[in-house]
């Protein structure tokens, strides 16, 4: 197979994400069930931070077995360095826009790309297009990792398991497009179709650049990075949910429907796991 096809693959493995995008166009949901959609992705996300730094801590706990006590710092460090920046980089991300949103008007927009960013981070942006916004590039980043992994196997001639990567991903991305647009889901709000477009590229566009950077370059420490920073990422985002779940004040429905939403996140990586991936 070559280094092209594999590529292919990847990108297919990414924009299954687009999958579960349409779901946040329902049209004024009930409240029993925005509470619901929002809880079920957290329950999602929550599975998806486990994963990530499962993966991110694997290779300074290899090191540590091994008694290489330098490799196992350097990456140590490197997961440290890069949760940090996705968990406060958000943070003051969040509170740069809600400044911008709150002291300038909305300003016009030119196409549908233009606006498409508008509607996600322009100056009348909602802070559920933000809070969705915000969970895209948290799963971009995490996506980038997997593409990095697929390229990887590809490089070292392990086309067999870059297939079998490119399969257990591409189902993972499938539930992760909800998890992206469910807080627009749980505001009742529709967003336009080049917003879940642009949703869908940023979650999911990254595993297909990571592949393609993944055949030329092997290296542990920048996964490490980049998985810390979706982990992060995905960190802030669980914390920005859990509060929109406590305003809406449906305790027990929270609580089953993120178990819901773990047994999700389960459920799909044992029947992967099952299958062989």
């Amino acid at each position: 197979m070559s280094g092209t096809q594999i590529a292919l693959l990847g990108a297919i493995a990414g924009f299954t994400i687009f999958l579960g995008l349409p779901l946040g166009r329902l049209r004024n949901p009930a409240p029993r069930l925005k509470a619901g959609l929002n809880a079920v992705a957290i329950g999602i996300l929550i599975f998806l931070l486990w994963d990530v730094l499962k993966q991110a801590w694997e290779p300074t706990d290899s090191a540590l077995t091994d008694h290489h006590w330098g490799k196992a710092a350097v990456s140590g460090l490197v997961l440290a360095v890069g949760l940090a920046a996705g968990l406060v980089g958000l943070v003051r991300y969040d509170r740069w826009s809600a400044r911008r949103h709150a002291s300038a008007a909305a300003g016009s927009s030119h196409g549908p790309g233009a606006a498409a960013a508008t509607e996600l981070a322009g100056t009348g942006a909602s802070a559920a297009a933000r809070l969705s916004l915000m969970i895209a590039i948290g799963i971009g980043l995490h996506n980038f990792a997997e593409g990095l992994a697929i390229g990887n196997s590809a490089a070292s001639g392990d086309i067999s398991l870059a297939v079998l990567l490119i399969v257990g991903f591409g189902l993972h991305n499938a539930t992760e497009g909800f998890g992206i647009v469910a807080p627009l889901a749980a505001e009742g709000t529709r967003p336009a179709w080049g917003t879940l477009a642009l949703l869908g590229l940023i979650g999911g566009g990254p595993t297909f650049v990571g592949t393609l950077i993944g055949q030329h370059v092997v290296n542990d420490t920048l996964a490490v990075a980049f998985l810390g920073l979706a982990a992060g990422s995905i960190l802030y985002v669980v914390i920005e949910l859990l509060a929109v779940a406590r305003r809406a004040n449906l305790k027990e429905l929270t609580t089953w429907m993120i178990l819901a939403g773990l047994f999700l996140g389960f459920g799909t990586d044992a029947i992967i796991t099952a299958a062989g991936v």
